[in-house]
């Protein structure tokens, strides 16, 4: 018997262990004619559906002609050996999953294919719950992708080719989320255009600005991300313009500065409002006329770049403090496009929380995990300061500390700080009994001091007798 069945070993339908049963397509490549015609008969008792190959030519053959979703290899083939199979099979299909077996496999054996991407590694000869166990892992492990795969699709507001191109995921389901994307696209399609996108820390402003750039058409050129925060006053001005060489201490030699280097693509310049006044006003110059010159020449270059800038800061506050220039923000605020926080999109939280637990599963290696509706409840109460960083974070820490396979409460300690609606709504808002309530307040505590509490809530003596006199708000003694 090439496989044994032990005794006491329970005939339990494998598909009884995966969430969402659906029957499996499984091939199974060996050249032991009786070992691949046993594994496809207990295969198909189980509940799957089971091909077979003897030499890994055919097995491609059928893998080219038929969907399969799993893989049963072994390693000593004739021809083509089970490691050369299992090194095409994933880079043709690396999606497939394969689970490696061999009958004279040692430690080199075992990490060639877990380094070429098998799933699992079984040694003959082998058990009727050897397969089983390894079967149901693979098929956790298959349904998980399939469930990110449809989040992903169902969730993700950019395709697959522009997902890659940006290196990120853009995912959410809330009107105001779409909104963003939808003002993102119609950027990109005025690719000359500065932009200026606003939103509190962690709400995703580089990715917006990438998904401009990459849907535009500078797509094919530079996109140039820098924190104007996190270069020293002495270096932005040669950084920002270049210079010659020898034109400072350390100048050892002729070099571009990020406008330059932009040339037909985009920069990004985030956290703009932390930029010096100096380079304020060169770089309103530099956005009027692409005209750029380097420290220590004279000779002078013109640069097409797109301009796209963010902050998490009241821009409009700071005008008005002379920290930051108007003029310049009306050449950087051309576009204005603002990412709500996460606070106010409570419906982008599922997407958002199943989307990391679905990456961090897969880079720890947690595969069927569930997640507690008491979550989802929770976390919608909550304010997310750090907003969809802060939620990612939280997930790894999740993962990390939890090593469970179910994710409760207790794995998302927040307190609710976002007020319910329903108290919100029964609450007395109504404004005459609120500012009743403040004038009488503000007399009680001053002796009915009329100059003393029109100081304390913030108005004139005249504008509080008017509103004593709006409120019928009598006092016995008045002083002045």
């Amino acid at each position: 018997m090439i496989m044994k069945k032990i005794s006491g070993e329970s005939d339990k339908n494998p598909r009884d262990y995966i969430a969402n049963p659906s029957v499996m397509k499984v091939l199974v490549i060996d050249d032991e004619q009786s070992f691949t015609e046993e594994m496809c008969e207990f295969l198909k008792k189980s509940g799957y559906f089971c091909m077979e190959a003897w030499s890994g030519p055919e097995g491609m053959k059928i893998l080219k002609n038929q969907k399969i979703d799993l893989l049963i290899l072994d390693v000593m083939l004739p021809g083509m050996n089970g490691l050369e199979v299992l090194k095409l099979v994933k880079s043709t299909y690396p999606q497939l999953e394969v689970i490696v077996i061999s009958g004279h496999g040692n430690m080199d054996t075992v990490i060639s294919a877990m380094r070429l991407g098998a799933l699992d590694y079984l040694r003959k000869p082998l058990r009727h719950s050897d397969v089983q166990i390894a079967i149901e892992r693979s098929a956790k492990f298959i349904r998980l992708n399939q469930r990110l795969k449809q989040i992903e699709e169902k969730y993700s507001l950019i395709s697959k080719t522009l997902e890659a191109k940006i290196e990120r995921k853009f995912i959410g389901i809330s009107p105001q989320i779409r909104e963003v994307f939808d003002q993102a696209i119609m950027a990109a399609g005025h690719p000359d255009a500065n932009v200026l996108i606003t939103g509190e820390s962690g709400t995703g402003k580089e990715n917006i600005a990438r998904v401009i750039h990459y849907s535009s058409a500078r797509k094919d050129h530079i996109f140039y991300a820098i924190n104007s925060s996190a270069i020293t006053d002495t270096l932005m001005e040669s950084e920002f313009f270049g210079h010659k060489k020898g034109s400072f201490t350390g100048a050892v030699s002729d070099r571009m500065g990020y406008f330059e280097v932009c040339n037909q693509g985009t920069l990004f310049l985030d956290e703009i409002s932390d930029m010096p006044l100096n380079l304020q006003a060169k770089l309103l110059r530099v956005t009027e006329d692409k005209m750029i010159t380097r420290i220590g020449d004279t000779n002078r270059i013109y640069t097409d770049f797109r301009l796209i800038s963010a902050t998490n800061h009241n821009i409009e506050k700071l005008v008005e403090k002379k920290k930051f220039r108007l003029d310049l923000l009306h050449r950087l605020n051309t576009l204005h496009i603002h990412i709500p926080p996460l606070r106010e999109r409570p419906e982008d939280i599922r997407p958002l929380l199943e989307h990391f637990a679905g990456e961090y599963a897969h880079k720890y290696n947690r595969h069927g995990f569930t997640i507690a509706n008491e979550v989802f409840e929770a976390l919608s109460r909550y304010d997310f300061p750090g907003n969809v960083r802060e939620l990612k974070n939280m997930t790894e820490r999740a993962f990390i500390l939890n090593r469970s396979d179910k994710f409760s409460i207790q794995d998302f300690p927040v307190k609710p700080t976002v007020q319910n609606k329903e108290a919100v709504k029964n609450k007395d808002l109504n404004l005459q009994a609120v500012e009743t309530g403040l004038v009488k307040d503000a007399l009680k505590s001053t002796g009915n001091n009329q100059k003393a509490a029109a100081e304390i809530l913030g108005i004139t003596r005249d504008a509080l007798i008017r509103k004593m006199k709006k409120y019928n708000i009598k006092i016995i003694k008045t002083q002045d």
